[in-house]
């Protein structure tokens, strides 16, 4: 039988209705939830992204400013920029697009940021208060995917799950969350990656896979247990001539080799995408109600 798709626009539509009703209560106090995007350079996923983010801003009546720098802006003039973003009462969340430029250090930039207004949950502190259990902002697609498996009533409690990719964006501090005592987490999480010696052998034994390794259809089925849910977090653009778009959009897994033997698979597009913007807008409000101390 056809694994379930699980419909990442769907439980993020939910996640916005829910936001709809904290931005309404805040509202009646004057405050408005504000997310500045700075975007350097010409990337063209980035500014897809970015659009797509400042969509859903609009949509659920967060405020969006999306700035956009030149490539050969330097270091300095950033570093003003974040400052001048960190005191402004009406910004509540600050999100630095990756990639920057190569002349500048993305690391040294996310530290100037404000912790109180990370809302990607990139920030030293930030990670450190995940780490102990405690934290102020969850990182968008980790985030994102715990409520999705909550969602579909995919709990990883007690739960074997394999993570292929050691990522600081997903792999990293997925594996950190997923092994927190918390409702919805509490699972035994091995996480694989480059130096796996039979990283096979390692992702059959998970009844939860999650992929986040940007290697297009790497997940075959031979590597997925039988009835394991199967969570797709690669999105790679693939050369197609015959397309129109000279190009198609796969995951890191194999979806057709693997619908027949997961209960449940994300695809791509539409799966773990809508639940990371869904997720930034839920701690850009999350901020507006700290900065407000509600």
């Amino acid at each position: 039988m056809p694994a379930k798709l699980i419909d990442g626009k769907a439980i993020a539509k939910d996640v916005k209705n829910e936001l709809k009703k904290q931005i309404a209560e805040l509202d009646k106090k004057g405050i408005r939830p504000g997310l500045a995007a700075v975007l350097v350079g010409d990337d063209p996923a980035s500014h897809v992204y970015v659009r797509n983010k400042e969509r859903a801003c609009k949509k659920i009546g967060v405020y969006s400013e999306v700035i956009k720098k030149p490539a050969e802006t330097t270091a300095e003039e950033l570093s003003e920029l974040i400052a001048d973003l960190n005191n402004r009462s009406d910004i509540h969340g600050i999100l630095i697009q990756s990639p920057l430029p190569s002349h500048i250090n993305e690391m040294d930039m996310i530290l100037k940021v404000d912790p109180l207004k990370d809302v990607d949950g990139f920030h030293p502190l930030n990670a450190g208060h995940m780490m102990l259990g405690s934290p102020i902002f969850l990182p968008c697609t980790p985030f994102g995917i715990i409520r999705m498996l909550d969602a579909i009533g995919a709990s990883p409690r007690g739960k074997k799950v394999v993570i292929l990719g050691r990522g600081n964006i997903v792999g990293k501090p997925l594996a950190v969350i997923l092994m927190q005592k918390w409702e919805g987490c509490n699972a035994t999480v091995t996480v694989c990656h480059t130096g796996t010696a039979d990283i096979i052998g390692e992702a059959k034994q998970a009844d939860i896979l999650i992929a986040a390794m940007g290697r297009p259809k790497f997940v075959t089925a031979e590597m997925v247990k039988e009835g394991a849910t199967i969570i797709d977090v690669g999105v790679n653009r693939v050369e197609d001539p015959k397309s129109a778009k000279g190009y198609y959009l796969c995951g890191d897994v194999d979806f057709d080799a693997c619908l027949e033997k997961a209960s449940a698979i994300t695809p791509v597009p539409g799966g773990v995408g809508p639940m990371t913007i869904a997720m930034l807008l839920y701690n850009t409000v999350r901020a507006a109600r700290i900065s407000s101390s509600i």
